[in-house]
C-alpha cells in the first residue's frame, strides 16, 4: 500500500488528531476509508485518476454541488437542524484545496462523516426505496437552477449507443480469447440495438432537456436515516456532471428493484419487483416532479430499461477486455454481473405493459 493515511490525514484542515482508518463501503472504483480524529469523524478516498482522468474538475463539480445546496439551506425560511446532513461537506487541504496529492501523486479528497444514517445495497422495502428516490429527486430539483454548467467527467458516460460501440469494439479484438463464452448475452444486447438511441434522438429533437443529474443512482448512494428513514444526503458525487433525468431514474430501478445483488450467481433471485418499482415512481415524482415536462415524464419506465441493459453492456465489455474498469473479486465477476443486468432487464420487458400504465396514471 504505497500510502498512509496518518500522512494523508495532516494534508487536511481537520479537527483533532489522526487517531484511526478503516477501509468503508462496497464502491467498485475509488478507496475509501472511514477516519477518526480526536475532534471528528471523516470519509477519506483517494480517488481513481485511470477512471477520472482530470480530477481537479471533478473536485470543483463537487464543491459546486455541496456550496450550492448548503446556498439553499441557509436560505430555506425554516431550517430544519438535520439539513446540515443534506449535503457534503468538503474539507480542504492546507493549500486551501479540496484535495491533497501525496508524496506518491495520489489524489485524495476528505469530507465530514455524515452519522446516524446509513446506505442499503438492497432495499429492505418499498419505503426505503420510496425515500431513496425521493432524495435523488430533491438532488435534482436543488440543482435545477445551478448556474453554469458542470465539467463533464468521463465524457459519454450515460451515452447508451457509444457504450453499445465499445461492447462491439471489444467483442471484435477478443483480446483475453473470451469471446466464445458470452454469445447469448452478446446476442441479447445486439437484438435490442434499436433502442439505445431513443432518449438522445429525444435531446436532439427538444423534447427531453440536459439536466444537473448525479448519474450514478446506485440506491447505495443515498443516506438513510436511522431513525425517520427517510432519504437524507445523495453521496458519491464523481459523476455529477450534465445529463438527463431518466439516467438517474433508470439506474434507480436497475438498483433498486431486484431483491439480489448487482452480481447475483442465483438468477432464479434476479427479477424486478413491481412495488419497488412503483415506490420509486412516485418518490421520484414527489421531488422531480417540479421540472419534468410530460414527455420527460412519459420516458421514466423506458429508461429503467435502457439503463439497466446499458451497465450490463459495460460489464460485458469489461469483461472482455480483461476486467480493467471495475474491481473484481472472483473468476467471470463482470460476466456474472452481466447476467444478473439481462436478467432483470428481460423481467422488466415481461411488466413494462404495467409500469407504463402506472406512470401514466401519476
Amino acid at each position: 500500500m504505497d500510502f498512509n493515511i496518518a500522512d494523508i490525514c495532516n494534508g487536511f484542515k481537520l479537527d483533532g488528531k489522526f487517531v484511526s482508518a478503516a477501509r468503508f463501503g462496497t464502491g467498485h472504483i475509488n478507496d475509501t476509508f472511514k477516519l477518526e480524529t480526536t475532534g471528528n469523524t471523516y470519509i477519506m478516498q483517494r480517488i481513481n485518476t485511470s477512471i477520472f482522468r482530470e480530477p481537479e474538475k471533478l473536485m470543483d463539480n463537487f464543491v459546486r454541488v455541496s456550496r450550492h445546496i448548503s446556498e439553499k439551506i441557509a436560505a430555506e425560511k425554516s431550517v430544519n437542524p438535520a439539513s446540515r446532513r443534506r449535503y457534503l461537506q468538503v474539507m480542504m487541504s492546507h493549500k486551501d484545496e479540496p484535495f491533497f496529492i501525496d508524496a506518491y501523486g495520489n489524489f485524495w479528497r476528505c469530507y465530514i462523516y455524515v452519522d446516524e444514517a446509513r446506505t442499503y445495497d438492497v432495499l429492505e422495502n418499498s419505503n426505503q426505496a420510496f425515500a431513496a428516490a425521493k432524495a435523488f429527486g430533491a438532488f435534482q430539483n436543488d440543482l435545477a437552477d445551478l448556474p453554469g454548467r458542470l465539467n463533464e467527467t468521463i465524457a459519454n458516460f450515460h451515452n447508451t449507443p457509444s457504450r453499445f460501440a465499445d461492447l462491439q469494439a471489444a467483442a471484435r479484438a477478443d483480446k483475453c480469447g473470451r469471446l466464445k463464452d458470452v454469445a447469448p448475452e452478446l446476442d441479447f444486447i445486439m437484438a435490442r440495438e434499436a433502442e439505445y438511441s431513443l432518449l438522445l434522438n429525444e435531446l436532439a429533437a427538444g423534447n427531453v432537456f440536459e439536466r444537473t443529474t448525479h448519474n450514478d443512482t446506485k440506491l447505495n448512494n443515498v443516506l438513510i436515516d436511522d431513525v425517520t428513514g427517510e432519504g437524507i444526503c445523495v453521496i458519491d458525487l464523481d459523476t455529477v456532471m450534465p445529463g438527463l433525468p431518466h439516467y438517474d431514474f433508470g439506474d434507480m430501478v436497475r438498483t433498486g428493484t431486484s431483491p439480489a445483488p448487482e452480481d447475483e450467481l442465483d438468477l432464479f433471485k434476479v427479477g424486478m419487483r413491481f412495488e419497488m418499482f412503483e415506490a420509486l415512481l412516485r418518490g421520484f415524482l414527489s421531488t422531480a416532479g417540479n421540472f419534468l415536462n410530460p414527455r420527460e415524464k412519459e420516458l421514466l419506465p423506458f429508461s429503467g430499461k435502457l439503463i439497466t441493459l446499458e451497465i450490463g453492456m459495460r460489464f460485458l465489455t469489461d469483461y472482455l477486455s480483461g476486467d480493467v474498469y471495475f474491481k473484481i473479486h472472483r473468476e467471470k465477476h463482470n460476466l456474472d454481473r452481466c447476467r444478473t443486468q439481462i436478467k432483470l432487464a428481460q423481467s422488466i420487458e415481461a411488466q413494462f405493459d404495467a409500469m407504463r400504465k402506472l406512470n401514466d396514471s401519476l
